[in-house]
Formats: structure tokens, sequence, C-alpha cells
């Protein structure tokens, strides 16, 4: 028994270690690449690299990446963005979007199990509850969700406010989804695992960017 309990308690710190690695963390590679990318010959620094971006805006601190990065973004959303980055020196939103892209597969896989830990540590206090809610209801019904996330199709920011010391981020998700819900004896009650179904979803992410530790919470999600 207390092997198991061990082995559980590992599981979950894993699990959590691995959303605060994922959300918001420049990838070790990218900064290797854009290293190289910006001591290349061909690539001169500009006069401006060490108080400036790209943009060339004073006193703002270099990121690397990030014009190339915003440019994938909505123009009302840039500011936000480009103020989190110079806010938190963690952050990258090309690593911010693969580590959403887990985040999502994490929480909607732990939904699906009943699993309110996971939930509890991935989401803040009104989407936990709401989560929380519906788990209830559905084991009331004595019914069991056997979905499985088939691919992630589209991931993008399309939205971000930043009022210090709190960001928060908007990424709509495109995915296919294999939904398949039972009845307490084991009968098929809707959907089937052959047919994938298109889901959209629109999540935003929060944190603050004075915490020690770089979690982002995921605290509003809404379809899209």
């Amino acid at each position: 028994m207390i092997v198991e309990i061990v082995i559980l308690a590992m599981i979950a710190a894993f699990l959590g270690l691995r959303l605060y690695s994922v959300l918001g963390r420049r990838a070790e590679h990218e900064e290797e690449m854009l290293g190289r990318m910006s001591h290349s010959p061909e690539a001169p620094q500009s006069p401006r690299a060490e108080t400036g971006d790209a943009s060339g805006q004073p006193g703002e601190r270099s990121v690397p990446g990030l014009e190339r990065a915003l440019a994938n973004i909505p123009v009302g959303a840039q500011a936000a963005v480009r103020e989190i980055a110079q806010a938190d020196r963690r952050f990258s939103p090309f690593a911010f979007i693969e580590g959403s892209k887990a985040a999502y597969g994490m929480i909607l896989e732990a939904f699906w199990k009943g699993d309110r830990e996971t939930l509890n540590e991935l989401c803040d206090d009104d989407v936990y509850a709401s989560f929380a809610s519906a788990i209830d209801a559905r084991e009331a019904a004595g019914e069991t969700n056997h979905n499985r996330l088939i691919r992630i199709e589209e991931a993008e920011i399309v939205g971000a406010d930043f009022e210090s010391p709190m960001a928060r981020i908007t990424v709509r998700f495109v995915a296919d989804i294999a939904a398949l819900t039972k009845d307490k004896d084991g009968n098929m009650i809707a959907g089937s695992l052959d047919d994938a179904v298109q889901s959209r979803d629109v999540w935003t992410f929060s944190r603050k960017v004075t915490a020690m530790r770089p979690d982002w919470l995921l605290d509003e999600t809404d379809e899209g």
C-alpha cells in the first residue's frame, strides 16, 4: 500500500511539473537556435539589441523570436503579449502554444476520467468547480466517458491581457475528439469511438508573472 501511495504521488508530481515546464517557458533548443542566428555573419546584431527588441522600442528587453511570434497573433493582442514577454523572462509565445496543447490534452483526459486531483492542480477555482460539478452529475447518473483526443489540428493565440502582475492569454483549439458515453451497465448511450468529431474550444490561461513557479492555470473556457 505504501509503495502504491508513493508511486501515485510521483505520478501527480510529474503531471504538475510537466505543465509548469511546458507553459510559457522558452525551450532550450529555441534559445540555442536563436542564439546562433543572432551571432551569424549573415545576421549582425542591431546596435539597439541590448536596450530594445526588433521593433527598436527603447528600454525594452530583447526577447528572441518575439517579433516573429507576434506576426501570427491578432493585432489587438500583440501589445499585451509584448508586455507579458517583457515582464516574464521565461515566457515565449512559441513555447506557450506548445505547452497549451499539452495542457489541453491533460485537462480533457482528467475530466473524462473524473480525475479531480489533476483538475484542481491545473485549473483555477471557478473552472475546477464547473468541471467537478459536471463529473458529479455524470457519476450520479452512473455514466462514464470513454473519450479520446485524436489530434489537435490548430492552436493559436487569439487574445491576451496584462494587468500587472496578472497575465491572461486566450488560445483557440481545433481538435478531433472521439467521444463515447456508457451507462452504469456498460451500454453505449451516446457517441462512437469510430467517428471523431471536430471540437472548437477557446481557453484562457492566467498567471501572476511575479510568481516563483511558471505555472499557468486554466481560468476560463468557452466554445469557439
